[in-house]
């Protein structure tokens, strides 16, 4: 693989913005499908990429590393000479680098563009295709096997996965909301999963205490594992965070609640996905049946292939 040209994609630390930048990766596996792409990334974004088909070497990035730390990171980045560097993260890093080509997301945030279609326009000169493909995340069989062991207590198979949590309170739909839906998806669903991070333990024990059976995940998995369970789901509803990002990219019926926040660039990306507005951007305000009226007519409009 040494003498294989090589692509690095500098991709970016959010969760959300990690999967956003999924179109970025499968255009370029697809216009150079006998490049590796390395990927520059921290930890976590490290992990939703590193089962990907077209991942090559994987530079993990520390932020709080010394001076000395950063200087040989560099020099293992400057071990290869690049076919093409597109840095999705800053606008100077690529120069750094030994590379053909440089490539970089445009400096101008431009307020119409989904995030998706802002970091798809780094692509721009090489002409590939104007429209990003599908946001895309990849597992491998270590994944599917925890998540399986995981939902051996579940009845039936026809699943609701849930994300009650958010990076502020400010994007959280009340508990009470959504113990009002898991009891309206009762009709329709055998069971439901909660997931999410260890700090939103406390939500999701008190969503649980419902009728329709539920599994609680939150701060039980990996990122990955995460998503292949929701990957096992027949829908998705979860606030706007990283989580209903990923159960975009794994192809599932996903219902964004949203109150504040701009749903014009950060709503999911892909076919299945819908947002429901809050009232006033209140999530106070936002009425259980009206999210689920919204789940249950993506269900209707999105019955075939996704």
């Amino acid at each position: 693989m040494a003498d294989t040209p090589r692509l690095l994609v500098v991709t970016l630390s959010n969760i959300g913005d990690v999967v956003l930048t999924t179109p970025v990766f499968e255009a370029l596996a697809t216009h150079f499908p006998d490049s590796p792409i390395d990927i520059f990334a921290d930890a976590r974004s490290a992990e939703l990429l590193a089962a990907a088909p077209y991942a090559g070497e994987i530079f993990l990035y520390n932020k709080r590393s010394g001076w000395s730390e950063r200087f040989a990171f560099l020099r293992a980045l400057r071990r290869h000479r690049y076919r093409l560097v597109v840095d999705l993260r800053s606008h100077f890093l690529g120069n750094l680098l030994r590379a053909d080509q440089r490539l970089y997301k445009p400096r101008h945030r431009n307020a119409n563009l989904h995030a998706a279609q802002e970091h798809y326009a780094a692509l721009a000169p090489l002409k590939i295709t104007t429209t990003p493909p599908p946001c895309r995340l990849y597992l491998n069989d270590d994944d599917r096997a925890a998540a399986a062991k995981l939902l051996l207590s579940l009845p039936g198979k026809h699943w609701l996965a849930i994300a009650p949590g958010a990076n502020w309170p400010g994007k959280k739909w009340p508990r009470g909301s959504y113990r009002s839906l898991l009891a309206l998806a009762a009709r329709r669903f055998d069971a439901a999963i909660i997931l999410g991070s260890p700090e939103d333990e406390k939500d999701a024990q008190a969503i649980a205490d419902v009728a329709l059976p539920t599994l609680v995940t939150s701060g039980r998995t990996t990122l990955r594992t995460a998503a292949a369970l929701i990957a096992r789901a027949a829908a998705f509803v979860g606030n706007d965070s990283g989580l209903g990002h990923i159960a975009a990219a794994m192809g599932v019926a996903t219902i964004t609640p949203f109150g504040p926040g701009d749903p014009t660039r950060y709503r999911p990306w892909g076919a299945r996905t819908s947002i429901v507005q809050a009232p006033e951007n209140d999530l106070i305000l936002l009425a259980p049946e009206r999210v689920w009226s919204a789940l249950e007519q993506l269900l209707v409009d999105t019955s075939g292939p996704s």
